[in-house]
């Protein structure tokens, strides 16, 4: 066994003959009695205490730190006793990642899983601390797809305690622990008739945002970050390489969506609108940070400013002020009442355009795999998931296949025979 235990409420001493005898100490009858030692592999002394008549308690709890150390499973107490509060603030400090998501994990860390798991110490935490906290979290956030991020942010934040020697594993491994279900709703895309009735309805610097979006299937971030030179007329594609995003409150240039740099192809109809925008509303020079507000400066002539054209778009700006009311005019959404704000109309932002984009192109028998390269997906299976519905049904294929073959081997009959008179 590891370690040894102190009876605190007794010593040896040598009595009058010279013998060692058991005697009292001054706390004798109070205070926790056994005091159970072992060395740290860090070469410290640690210690736990117990009652009196709990020394098999003690003894039982030095063999299973002995356990813990040879299986390589042992947790500092003092490292068990952070609390997740405590671990949480300081793993988020030393995150990596671009300012925007970083962002966003702050506000799912510290808005939804503090209040609640804040003050357990890490080394107590157990499955049902988990579950309960699900509970917590269906009720507070009804989309499923939300607090499925939520749950694998702190997933993420107890991996890491698992790595640094808080807690042995993680909680939200335990096969006790349901995480929220991945929502995948089902995209309805848009109509051709109400994709050019928005357009129609959008002042005219913003028209050809719109054959972006539905005839390339850019997001509208990527959108406002088109520069001039990324667009090839002569070659036939459209370089995919930059977005204008919000990052601490500030506009900055960045990558797309997980750094998905891409080239997809730039049909013609699109690319005649491009070069009839540019010819109305040459291109802004824009000098914007990258990355984060103190990032290096990246100038770049974009296709789209904002309306009074000095500087990049905004996209709150531009979904209030432009967007929302070419929906109404188009007959999308009903026009507010006097002093209220547009509906929420999340399925009718500018990324229903890629929905639509994505219909048109697999209407046309476009595999989902270059489909999926061109939308900057990082997975094709996402794809597939997101517009499975969308693709042409096998049955239709089957019976025009059928169809088809009859239709070679077989004449076709003449018509109604009529009747020759004798």
């Amino acid at each position: 066994m590891a370690g040894h235990i102190q009876d605190r409420w007794f010593k040896t001493e040598n009595g009058t003959d010279g013998k060692p005898r058991r005697a009292k100490t001054d706390r004798h009858g109070t205070g926790m009695r056994y005091r159970a030692r072992y060395i740290g592999p860090d070469g410290t002394e640690k210690s736990k205490s117990f009652p009196d008549r709990q020394k098999r308690l003690a003894e039982q709890w030095l063999t299973a730190v002995e356990a813990d150390m040879s299986r390589g499973q042992y947790i500092d107490p003092s490292a068990g006793r952070v609390t997740f509060r405590q671990y949480a603030e300081k793993w988020l400090e030393t995150q990596t990642t671009d300012v925007t998501t970083r962002s966003s994990v702050v506000v799912q860390i510290r808005s939804h899983a503090i209040p609640y798991l804040g003050s357990r110490p890490l080394g107590s935490f157990q499955p049902q601390h988990i579950r309960d906290w699900l509970s917590e979290l269906e009720r507070a956030v009804p989309a499923s797809s939300y607090r499925r991020v939520i749950y694998n942010s702190v997933s993420t934040v107890l991996n890491a305690a698992v790595d640094d020697g808080h807690l042995s594993k993680n909680p939200c491994h335990a096969r006790s622990v349901r995480p929220p279900e991945r929502a995948t709703p089902r995209v309805i895309p848009w109509s051709r008739e109400r994709v050019f009735a928005v357009r129609a309805a959008l002042p005219e610097q913003y028209k050809a945002a719109v054959d972006l979006g539905g005839g390339c299937g850019l997001r509208q971030g990527e959108i406002f970050g088109l520069a001039e030179d990324a667009v090839g007329f002569d070659s036939g594609w459209l370089h995919v390489g930059c977005q204008v995003k919000v990052a601490n409150g500030h506009l900055v240039f960045g990558p797309p969506k997980r750094n998905k740099v891409r080239d997809v192809p730039l049909p013609d109809r699109v690319a005649h609108a491009i070069k009839e925008h540019r010819e109305k509303f040459r291109p802004v020079a824009v000098t914007l940070p990258w990355l984060r507000p103190d990032g290096p400066p990246v100038a770049k002539r974009l296709l789209f400013t904002r309306v009074d054209g000095g500087g990049a778009v905004r996209r709150t700006d531009f979904n209030t002020r432009v967007w929302k009311p070419a929906l109404v005019a188009a007959g999308v959404i009903p026009e507010p009442s006097p002093g209220q704000r547009h509906q929420a109309a999340r399925e009718h932002g500018m990324h229903a355009l890629r929905h639509f984009y994505a219909s048109v192109l697999l209407d046309a028998g476009e595999n989902v795999k270059a489909l999926s390269a061109y939308l900057g997906h990082s997975d094709p299976g996402f794809t597939l998931r997101v517009y499975t519905h969308l693709m042409p049904s096998s049955d239709g294929r089957a019976r025009r296949a059928v169809d088809g073959m009859y239709e070679s081997a077989v004449p076709a009959p003449d018509g109604p025979q009529t009747a020759q008179g004798g």
